[in-house]
């Protein structure tokens, strides 16, 4: 069965009582359950974690070679400024799609800068949390060709 892993970054695990208008009101459990409830469905099995510190997203992101067949990443605020992270995932050669809960590019200008994308195979935006369902079906799909 192929796997999937899903990251999260800093400040997610907090989704739910931080700044729900924005973010939501799901909590990063509920969001994780689904994930892996969507990944029975699709075939394929869905490992999660999150951190608040880059270096050990970047373990996970190279820990990933020879065990994820691709990786649905929020970076969260490291996706601004982390070239560390950049190049972690230009590393692996796993397909990543990254994902972001509000639409970055109608925020804050500092949101706009994404280091993260050029390296990803894709991006999802402002679409909530479905976002990472529609990151994990696109990813089901190419790694099932």
């Amino acid at each position: 069965m192929k796997r999937i892993l899903v990251l999260h970054g800093p400040n997610l695990n907090l989704l739910g009582v931080r700044e729900p208008a924005v973010y939501g009101k799901e909590t990063l459990a509920e969001i994780d359950a689904r994930l892996v409830q969507e990944g029975a469905r699709l075939g394929v099995t869905v490992d999660t974690f999150q951190s608040n510190h880059e270096g050990a997203l970047i373990d996970r992101l190279h820990d990933a070679r020879g065990t994820a067949d691709g990786i649905v990443l929020n970076p969260g605020g490291l996706t601004h400024t982390s070239i560390s992270l950049r190049d972690a995932v230009s590393a692996i050669e796993i397909p990543v799609i990254e994902v972001h809960l509000s639409n970055t590019f109608a925020r804050e200008p500092f949101r706009q800068d994404d280091r993260i994308a050029p390296v990803c195979r894709g991006v999802i935006v402002g679409l909530g949390s479905t976002g990472y369902v529609l990151a994990l079906e696109a990813l089901a799909g190419l790694v099932g060709e």
